[in-house]
């Protein structure tokens, strides 16, 4: 037994008649009539009763097409799973971020790509670059949305640029240079710097003590906290002073966010893949977030 006398039954009964049915399948007549036939032998039962002017269902026959209508469903439906996930059209993607992205751009890409593909489930991860980069190489995530430049070497991962922005001072709104539109970063140089640990960022983490340098001085580094929001709200609460990217300026009262001089600009969202084994669905979010954000 096998899907086409499944098929050739399911056919017989829904016209009961052997001609139309043969026509439906796109077959000859006398073949079909040989696979109700052998499916009849093989079962030991006859499906159908037959007469020189109807068909009709036997007992058995009703509950065998029952049964067989379900199967060919399921079978259908697999199949159509497959063509679609191999389209990237179904499936899962698991997805690595940093928590600023959850501010941008990441709200944009995800509404875009889950009305191009509603049947793909989105699964999120709220994790460090360097935990990112960890989790790509051993296929624990699809794709990663972090901060550039890599930790060690990245020769297997694709990085795509997603959003460049400015880095702001995170004052405490009672802070002496709180209402200024612009600070120069040398004016920091006496103040306890919340940040997060270097490597959990190196990338960022970099760039932001590079400048400080630019301005005359190493940050003193009194607190460190992992996730940019936690340190926005230490900030908050009189433990110091930070140099963040811009994303991080959510409006809250207890806090201001102040360009700085010397300006500078950082690539410092990307989406990261690997290069190799990549699914299409991963393949599929980054062409949509590259169009998104070019």
């Amino acid at each position: 037994m096998d899907l086409k006398h499944l098929r050739a039954a399911v056919a017989v009964a829904d016209h009961l008649h052997f001609g139309r049915a043969a026509a439906a399948l796109g077959v000859a007549q006398p073949p079909l009539s040989q696979q109700i036939k052998a499916l009849e032998t093989e079962l030991g039962v006859p499906l159908f009763q037959r007469t020189t002017r109807e068909v009709a269902l036997t007992a058995a026959g009703e509950a065998f097409v029952a049964a067989a209508r379900a199967a060919l469903s399921m079978v259908d439906s697999a199949a159509r799973r497959a063509r679609a996930t191999g389209r990237g059209e179904a499936g899962e993607l698991v997805i690595g971020m940093v928590g600023s992205a959850v501010q941008h751009p990441l709200p944009t890409i995800v509404r875009a790509f889950r009305a191009r593909y509603p049947d793909v489930t989105l699964t999120f991860h709220v994790l460090p670059t360097v935990t990112q980069v960890e989790r790509l190489r051993v296929a624990a995530l699809d794709l990663g949305l972090l901060r550039p430049p890599l930790p060690g070497p990245g020769d297997d991962l694709e990085l795509v640029p997603v959003s460049r922005e400015p880095l702001v001072a995170v004052l405490p709104n009672d802070h002496q240079l709180a209402g200024r539109r612009r600070i120069a970063v040398s004016t920091l140089a006496k103040e306890p710097f919340v940040l997060f640990p270097r490597a959990l960022g190196p990338g960022l983490h970099d760039e932001i003590t590079a400048l400080c340098r630019r301005g005359g001085f190493t940050p003193d580094i009194t607190q460190e906290a992992v996730q940019l929001a936690t340190i926005v709200g230490l900030v908050a609460a009189g433990c110091g002073v930070s140099i963040l990217p811009g994303s991080a300026a959510q409006p809250r009262p207890e806090v201001v966010f102040v360009p700085v001089s010397p300006l500078v600009r950082l690539v410092d969202l990307a989406i990261a893949l690997p290069k190799a084994n990549r699914s299409v669905a991963a393949a599929n979010f980054t062409a949509l977030a590259r169009d998104l954000t070019r």
